[in-house]
């Protein structure tokens, strides 16, 4: 006798897609690529914007985004500028300067990242003292800075 392969049952739900399974390097690729051409200056401010890093910590994420070796070896001078080191646990936070300028669509950034980056903006714009609301007040007539006082 000759054996015949057993014939594929058909599909009993047609119309549903088959799709291959999702490999996560895939999908970190894909959302990084459009991190990885975009100065490391920027990647670095917009990784700090959501929380403080240690200098290998933020190594390490930056490899994630395809950090080359020539620009590692700049990530002190970068640090130095938008950065201040926290001498207790040498961890990096941004300087607060900087926060106005983040982005908050940056395609780097996660759903939950975004969330984070919205509270930690709105906490920012709170405690500031220079908070729009603030901006708008009269400035101080004579009795003010620099007049001797009364």
């Amino acid at each position: 006798k000759v054996r015949r392969a057993p014939q594929s049952t058909a599909d009993p739900v047609p119309e549903r897609k088959r799709t291959a399974p999702l490999n996560p390097a895939n999908i970190i690729r894909r959302i990084f690529s459009g991190v990885s051409r975009r100065s490391l200056r920027d990647r670095v401010i917009h990784l700090l914007a959501l929380r403080n890093y240690k200098k290998p910590e933020l190594i390490v994420r930056l490899q994630r985004d395809g950090l080359q070796q020539k620009d590692a070896d700049c990530l002190g001078e970068i640090l130095q500028e938008v950065a201040s080191l926290n001498a207790k646990d040498n961890s990096f936070s941004l300087k607060e300067h900087f926060f106005p300028d983040i982005q908050k669509d940056w395609p780097g950034y996660s759903e939950r990242d975004r969330q984070v980056l919205e509270l930690i903006l709105s906490r920012k714009a709170a405690s500031s003292p220079n908070a729009t609301s603030t901006r708008h007040l009269p400035s101080p007539g004579p009795s003010g800075q620099g007049a001797p006082s009364r």
